[in-house]
């Protein structure tokens, strides 16, 4: 069992008042203050680290459980995506941490289903309110797809509308890249989808958020983007200490979201808007040399940059990301669906 604590992605732009009232600012954006995500397999175990949150943690808006990661490792623990092949055993895991949290709300998060072809959430999330759930995120991918192809979300919208007959509150996932996606998946709903989550379109480029608020495409400086990675640096500095083994702490999550940042396009350079989350980024020259920098695929690359905020490593060291989720639309004779879906 896995636990982490953070804070949820996502949030409609005025917060997520169902679940809670502690908020946290950027620029403006009000999210909740404290949630911890959580992974595992097993009623028992989930239920004691409710009753753990709940009675020796302060101030916890709400516990999430992760029931949709794609990843082997979480999976072969029968946790994960691997709980949408044993639907009671979710609600059985729903219902035993939802009474050890007491007053503090639960949510969790799934795909459609495990295998391509083999939709389940519609049959049961519907009844997710009636085990203790608060609020459930659905993305619009099986397990097996992993990040391949484009999220279903004429599906989401028709567990959507599943929900609403209930009054369970339906968060939809998958492939939000701009405002624009925002406003197209939340109107298409219908109405009936609470709020959307944000997961690698924030990790692209976090100012996602401002432009969802703002209703507009920014283009943000190099400068600028730059000042988002002092920041990252100097808060995990300031988590894992500033000794040799802090600072190597520090680089190696920095070069982790490097791998995801570098794929956003700038606005200005861009031929047509929005970017979107399957098409490969083109190589580009930037209108200044941090902002090529900034664009590089090259892990040396985002090594250089890890060194104009850390220092340089110790010794020479080789990076290679360990989290391959690209949903690149594959070229013809380019890589299959099944290759992208193990990335």
């Amino acid at each position: 069992m896995g636990a982490c604590r953070g804070r949820f992605a996502s949030r409609t732009p005025d917060g997520f008042q169902a679940i809670s009232a502690g908020k946290y600012d950027y620029r403006g954006y009000a999210v909740p203050s404290k949630q911890y995500s959580v992974c595992g397999g097993y009623p028992d175990a989930l239920a004691r680290v409710g009753q753990l949150l709940s009675q020796e943690c302060e101030a916890v808006d709400f516990m999430d459980i992760n029931m949709g990661c794609p990843i082997d490792l979480v999976c072969d623990k029968n946790a994960g995506s691997a709980l949408l092949r044993q639907p009671k055993r979710m609600e059985q895991i729903v219902r035993a941490t939802a009474t050890a949290l007491g007053e503090v709300p639960l949510t969790f998060k799934t795909r459609k289903g495990f295998n391509d072809g083999e939709d389940v959430a519609h049959t049961f999330l519907h009844k997710a309110g009636e085990w203790g759930a608060a609020a459930v995120t659905l993305h619009g991918r099986t397990r097996q797809q992993r990040y391949s192809r484009l999220a279903d979300w004429d599906y989401i919208a028709q567990v959507g509308r599943n929900c609403a007959t209930t009054g369970l509150q339906l968060v939809g996932n998958g492939d939000v890249f701009s405002y624009t996606d925002w406003n197209a998946h939340m109107g298409e709903s219908g109405g009936h989808l609470a709020s959307l989550m944000i997961g690698r379109g924030a990790l692209i480029k976090p100012w996602l958020f401002t432009e969802i608020k703002e209703q507009r495409h920014w283009d943000i400086s190099a400068g600028e983007r730059l000042d988002l990675y002092r920041q990252f640096a100097a808060a995990g500095l300031e988590h894992w200490g500033s000794d040799s083994r802090g600072v190597e702490s520090t680089r190696r999550f920095l070069l982790e979201w490097l791998s995801f940042t570098h794929r956003y396009v700038p606005v200005g350079l861009i031929e047509v808007l929005p970017q979107a989350m399957n098409h490969r980024p083109p190589a580009y020259r930037g209108r200044n040399e941090l902002e090529s920098l900034l664009g590089s695929d090259d892990p040396q690359d985002w090594l250089r940059i890890s060194e104009m905020l850390l220092g340089p490593p110790p010794a020479p060291i080789s990076f290679a990301p360990k989290h391959k989720s690209n949903s690149y639309a594959s070229p013809p004779g380019g890589a299959s669906e099944a290759d992208m879906a193990r990335g």
